[in-house]
Parts: structure tokens; C-alpha cells; sequence
């Protein structure tokens, strides 16, 4: 029998930032503290989770947004991770349509790019 949880426990969260910047391996992170891996998927390896498609493996991008659940105490946590690249813009505003909230990662070297402020603007369109 599926797993009961009330609508008040249930957090849709969105990962969104430019290309590179670690939004995958962010999720990936979250995945394995959480419990759900039981092991560190590495994008550049080709073994991330979230990276499902043979193309986002060779390429090492995400290409489609993609996701998962985890729960933390009592909190069931559907975390969506969305591509960062310019020509994949779509599918970050086809997420942030049922997104409770989102995680914006910067990338600490290269700083704000100006697709992290195209995210950060779709965000504020759907008042995520």
C-alpha cells in the first residue's frame, strides 16, 4: 500500500541555476544524506541519478528536468532538478508551474551568469 502523506507534509523544491553550477550534484548530495542513494552519483562520471538519458550521461548536462523524493524528519520532499543551459529554458518554466519553493545555486568562481538571473526572473513570474 502506498505511503500516506497529508498535503501539509509535502514540499515541491526546485534546484535551478546556470549551466555548471551544481545543481545536480546538489541533488545528488541531498539524495544520499537523505538515505535514498547509497552512494555519491557523480555527474562528471556519468553516474548521477538524476542524469538519466544516455545524452545527459555523455554530455554530463541535464537536459530534461527530472524528479525524485526524499524525506527529512517528517517532510516528504519532491525535489525537481531542472538544466541550466539556455536551450533547455523550457523545461525550468514548465517546473517552477508546481514548485513550492527553490534551491538557486551559484557556482563560487564564475559567479552570477546571466541565465542564473533568467531562473531567478522565472522564479518571480510564478512567485516561487
Amino acid at each position: 500500500m502506498p505511503r500516506q502523506v497529508p498535503l501539509e507534509k509535502i514540499r515541491n523544491i526546485g534546484v535551478m541555476a546556470h549551466i555548471d553550477a551544481g545543481k545536480t550534484t546538489t541533488t545528488e548530495r541531498i539524495l544520499y544524506y537523505t538515505g535514498i542513494t547509497h552512494r555519491l552519483g557523480e555527474v562528471h562520471e556519468g553516474t548521477a541519478t538524476m542524469d538519466y538519458m544516455v545524452q545527459e550521461q555523455e554530455r554530463g548536462i541535464t537536459i530534461t528536468s527530472a524528479a525524485t523524493t526524499c524525506f527529512w524528519r517528517d517532510i516528504r520532499i519532491n525535489i525537481i532538478d531542472t538544466p541550466g543551459h539556455v536551450d533547455f529554458t523550457a523545461e525550468v518554466e514548465r517546473s517552477l508551474r508546481v514548485l513550492d519553493g527553490a534551491v538557486a545555486v551559484f557556482d563560487a568562481v564564475a559567479g552570477v551568469q546571466p541565465q542564473s538571473e533568467a531562473v531567478w526572473r522565472q522564479a518571480d513570474k510564478y512567485g516561487v
